[in-house]
């Protein structure tokens, strides 16, 4: 018998998230408490420029307190295809109208406590193209060539997990 949700208490509803705590009852009859993170999905885009370089952003995360070289990612809007929001964070984010999408793959960010999924897509033939949105001014573009990736990863300077999984998702198809 699978775990059953027994209770379901909303206890957060803020602008980018909500917390659930769901009481749940697991197989062997006892009860457990589980904290539930509710976040929209949201897109993670692997840019690749004519000269093989993979367009990246650098941001402060405050949630570490750090600034993080990143693929760039956004959320997906309330009735927007996720292609669309590729083409709009795009455009906010570095600059650039990709021409060519293609999706590459998708995964649960943080299954253990957080209902947010990522579609992953490969953006290339990139046209200059720029969208003004909030929360972009300090976003650094920095490209890098592909086969510095790998060792990035290794260093540690390239370490969120949707840059991981997108970017080794990406090179492996490559292979």
């Amino acid at each position: 018998m699978p775990e059953r949700t027994i209770s379901t208490e909303q206890i957060y509803n803020g602008r980018a998230v909500k917390l659930r705590v769901d009481t749940i009852e697991k197989a062997d009859g006892k009860s457990t408490i589980r904290e539930i993170v509710e976040h929209a999905d949201c897109v993670a885009v692997v840019v690749l420029d004519e000269e093989d370089n993979v367009v990246m952003v650098r941001q402060l995360r405050e949630a570490v307190g750090k600034r993080l070289l990143e693929i760039p990612a956004g959320g997906i809007d309330p009735g927007e295809e996720p292609v669309e929001s590729v083409r709009r964070e795009l455009q906010e984010e570095i600059g650039f109208l990709p021409h060519r999408i293609e999706k590459i793959g998708g995964f649960y960010s943080t299954p253990g406590y957080c209902t947010e999924y990522l579609y992953l897509y490969l953006a290339t033939e990139l046209e200059a193209s720029r969208l003004e949105a909030e929360d972009t001014e300090n976003i650094e573009v920095v490209k890098v060539p592909l086969e510095q990736i790998p060792l990035l990863i290794e260093s540690g300077e390239i370490c969120d997990a949707k840059s991981i999984a997108g970017l080794l998702q990406f090179i492996n198809l490559k292979r």
